[in-house]
């Protein structure tokens, strides 16, 4: 897939001219990664942000005993890093590919130069960011007030609203990293996933989970029903 083509439909970048567009191709630095490789670690310098083209790419953070809790996976299309970058600050968090991909790279002055010369592009941040504030404020409220049924229901709610399927969901990424990602650990989510069979909610095949009953998914993920 072409730089050009990547960077128009980006959610950060829709809608610009083609002239900016060419300037963006211009700045940014294809780059490929292996399943494994760090993007970067808590704590260095933010010299620019990501844009994911393949693979998916995970922002976790590490306990002081080694534990690891995933903040966001990101994939195709997705920015990331993007706000230590336009602040100048350190990354808060470490990035990993959990899948062999690809990424540009936005050096930060070199964007900083641009957004100058065309604001337009800067009003686009503003919109990616406000969704992004969103999103981990859920997150939040999700892991400080929820039991672990609720935060999993909601996770299939937000796939189901992303993927644009009511019923059939297909997980893209492994059953451990998904329960990082919800704050718990492999053995608890598949106790779970198997109570919610059993109790008609879902059906599981693999990595698809079919949505039988969504109403009583909707009502445990609002707290308004745990689990029996």
């Amino acid at each position: 897939m072409r730089i050009f083509d990547v960077i128009s439909q980006a959610s950060l970048f829709k809608g610009l001219p083609v002239e900016q567009v060419e300037e963006l191709s211009r700045i940014c630095l294809d780059q490929r990664y292996r399943k494994g490789q760090e993007l970067f670690s808590e704590g260095s310098r933010a010299k620019g942000f990501y844009l994911a083209v393949t693979g998916k790419f995970k922002i976790y953070k590490l306990s002081p005993d080694g534990k690891e809790q995933i903040l966001h996976i990101f994939g195709g299309g997705e920015i990331f890093g993007e706000v230590p970058a336009f602040a100048g600050e350190n990354y808060p968090a470490n990035a990993e590919a959990i899948e062999a991909g690809r990424a540009l790279f936005f050096p930060r002055m070199s964007f900083l130069e641009l957004i100058g010369r065309e604001p337009a592009i800067a009003v686009n941040l503003l919109g990616i960011l406000s969704q992004r504030l969103r999103r981990f404020t859920h997150m939040i409220e999700d892991l400080s007030l929820k039991e672990v049924p609720g935060r999993l229901a909601a996770y299939l709610i937000y796939l189901s609203e992303r993927s644009g399927s009511i019923q059939d969901l297909d997980l893209d990424i492994t059953k451990t990293q998904l329960a990082s990602l919800l704050g718990t650990i492999p053995e608890t989510l598949s106790r779970i996933l198997a109570k919610l069979a059993q109790q008609g909610i879902i059906s599981v095949e693999g990595r698809t989970i079919r949505v039988l009953d969504r109403k009583s998914l909707e009502s445990l993920a609002a707290g308004e029903k745990g689990l029996i």
